[in-house]
């Protein structure tokens, strides 16, 4: 089963995820609220999938993708982004992450997106 991290600072979102996650086949095997906590959980769960929100205190989900792909055998990143971030998302396709998802986002596209990189 496909593992996932779910990384937002907004923790309804967080929780909205895991449940769509879960209910369609993937394992959602922890929660982060910012970039540096997505690091240490990163780490230690080693996540197939994290998704990842931008806009998030103490470390943006930009920055958190620079460590992450530092990173021997680093997961693939899903962007998440509310509309109005195009410039933050196009900054994060060329640094590495594998797709994006705008908020507000439909649960179809969720699945989709993380589907293509299902193990």
């Amino acid at each position: 089963m496909t593992k996932v991290l779910i990384v937002d600072d907004a923790a309804f979102i967080r929780s909205h995820l895991k449940l769509l996650l879960e209910s369609n086949g993937f394992e959602v095997i922890g929660e982060a609220g910012n970039g540096k906590e997505a690091l240490e959980k990163i780490r230690v769960l080693r996540p197939d999938i994290v998704t990842l929100d931008i806009t998030m205190p103490e470390m943006d989900g930009i920055e958190c993708m620079a460590e992450i792909n530092k990173m021997d055998d680093s997961p693939i990143i899903i962007m998440i982004s509310a509309l109005g971030q195009e410039l933050a998302v196009k900054k994060a396709m060329m640094n590495g992450a594998n797709g994006f998802i705008v908020k507000p986002y439909k649960s179809e596209t969720v699945i989709k997106s993380l589907n293509k990189f299902r193990t």
